[in-house]
């Protein structure tokens, strides 16, 4: 694609960019009057840095006081609120808007996805779905993948005898197949929670680590060498049990939809406890109350609570909680977050409908979902946009390419360019193309961390309690997410009603 072509198409860049320092918006702000320039949109994180580079904030006084504070509005923080609903709740986030990583957004009144995509039929989350009255829509489309310009449905189904490699290659995934299903990875859990799957991969085809390495930096934050190999193992595991069916579950644009019915739930009866755009720089207990600072538009403010619940990454939990035993503070120091892109490619037209999660090992992204996949056959249903969404994770060290409107622009640039040589017929020119970024998103599933991290990340102090997905749960996936958040629930109305911790607490 040429330089001129390229020209031509809009770039939106939003999203957080916590893993450095902020956006200067003001370079940018002549370019919206051309309707063709690149938008700048996203949070401004110099609170959140502030914290991050040790700033002692001057707290006012106690101006209000509630049961609980819940600090984080993402799925997790939602999920709390939604327990506590009958309580006196205050839930603050950092962001405009609520949902973390479970976020969607819109184009035409289109709504596409900037994070998690789907769910199992078997997970609490599926569950919890329908207790708030939110109807999961079957995905019935095993994973596909796009190798060497051809597209193979049912990979780990009878797609490996259709993988366009040398038999050797074909041979060499079908012993891995083969090999991984014999384990049991109850009985050797230990081991393989503690060993990172590059190592059952030795011996084995370039070709299958490509794979993994993209499928495993999607789903679970990490390549081969730096995850847990029972994580891979059950992955696999899993999608062999459900070919040729599929029991995913979703919504278009993701589960954006579990985030949007919960604010729905939440401020229909509770909307004063809702408090967006609200940064928290420090939780400080004493001996009968727990105080949270947080800085709204140009305002400290300070409230009270009889039990707080951090409902955010680890990263930032070890930052704003004062007098964190120094163990605990290690592990949740621990836990190491990937940087992500997400990339909407939004045309006018079909460019590719053929399954709904789709990989590409060895380009810029991973794989690409289908925005509306589970509208397709719905009755009357027209698609009038291809919103082909490109999870794109990137390494680490790479974590600053998110932080201008320039290097963002690459990244998705970048996937655009990849995206128009895949197969035949995706040389195709786009309306738009929308990039959602976030600088420490998915935790990575690495050796040890579900065994040996984890256990002592979650560990109730006193009056404070730790929710989120990375608190629990070998893979960051929205059931994690939301029965962290019942637990820390549970712990704190066992603290205030003076009764002895739960066991799944101790």
């Amino acid at each position: 694609m040429s330089t001129n072509r390229r020209d031509f198409i809009k770039f939106v860049v939003a999203g957080s960019v916590a893993a450095g320092c902020p956006v200067d918006l003001s370079p940018f702000a002549a370019q919206t009057e051309n309707p063709h320039a690149s938008l700048v949109e996203g949070e401004d994180n110099r609170i959140c840095h502030q914290v991050r580079d040790g700033k002692i904030f001057t707290r006012p006084p106690v101006s209000a006081r509630h049961d609980v504070v819940i600090v984080g509005g993402g799925l997790s923080g939602l999920a709390a609120a939604y327990f506590l609903r009958q309580s006196d709740f205050l839930l603050l986030e950092k962001e405009p808007h609520w949902g973390g990583n479970a976020y969607a957004m819109e184009y035409q009144g289109n709504v596409y996805g900037t994070g998690t995509a789907f769910l199992y039929r078997d997970e609490y989350a599926y569950r919890f779905a329908k207790e708030i009255d939110l109807e999961p829509l079957p995905v019935d489309s095993p994973d596909g993948s796009v190798i060497n310009g051809e597209w193979i449905p049912d990979t780990w189904g009878d797609g490996l005898d259709k993988l366009p490699y040398s038999p050797s290659v074909r041979e060499g995934f079908k012993k891995f197949k083969k090999e991984m299903l014999a384990i049991n990875v109850e009985k050797r859990a230990k081991e393989l929670y503690n060993l990172p799957f590059s190592e059952l991969l030795k011996g084995y085809p370039d070709e299958l680590k490509r794979w993994w390495d993209a499928y495993g930096a999607s789903n679970y934050g990490a390549m081969t060498e730096d995850a847990a190999a029972a994580v891979g193992v059950i992955e696999l595991q899993a999608m062999v049990a459900e070919s040729p069916h599929d029991d995913r579950f979703t919504w278009p644009g993701g589960l954006g939809a579990m985030t949007n019915k919960l604010v729905e739930l939440l401020t229909s009866k509770s909307a004063a406890g809702m408090q967006a755009g609200a940064s928290t720089v420090a939780v400080v207990s004493d001996k009968n109350e727990v105080q949270v600072t947080y800085m709204q538009g140009a305002e400290l403010k300070t409230v009270a609570a009889k039990a707080v619940i951090m409902a955010t990454p680890k990263f930032i939990t070890r930052r704003v909680v004062e007098g964190l035993p120094e163990k605990q503070s290690d592990a949740m120091h621990q836990i190491r977050y990937i940087p992500y892109a997400v990339v909407n490619l939004i045309f006018d037209k079909p460019v590719f409908n053929k399954g709904f999660d789709t990989w590409c090992p060895g380009n810029a992204f991973t794989d690409i979902t289908v925005a509306d996949w589970v509208m397709r056959n719905q009755a009357g249903y027209k698609q009038k946009y291809n919103i082909l969404t490109c999870y794109t994770p990137l390494r680490e060290e790479d974590r600053s390419t998110l932080l201008s409107e320039t290097s963002a622009r690459r990244v998705a640039a970048n996937v655009l360019r990849d995206f128009q040589k895949l197969f035949s017929g995706s040389n195709v020119d786009p309306l738009e193309v929308h990039l959602y970024r976030r600088g420490h998103p998915l935790y990575m599933s690495t050796p040890g961390l579900f065994t040996e991290v984890q256990p002592l990340v979650r560990q109730p102090m006193d009056r404070v309690f730790f929710a989120n997905t990375d608190s629990e749960g070998p893979e960051s996936t929205v059931s994690p997410a939301i029965l962290s958040a019942k637990r820390a629930v549970k712990e704190a109305e066992s603290r205030l009603a003076g009764l002895r911790m739960p066991k799944s607490a101790q």
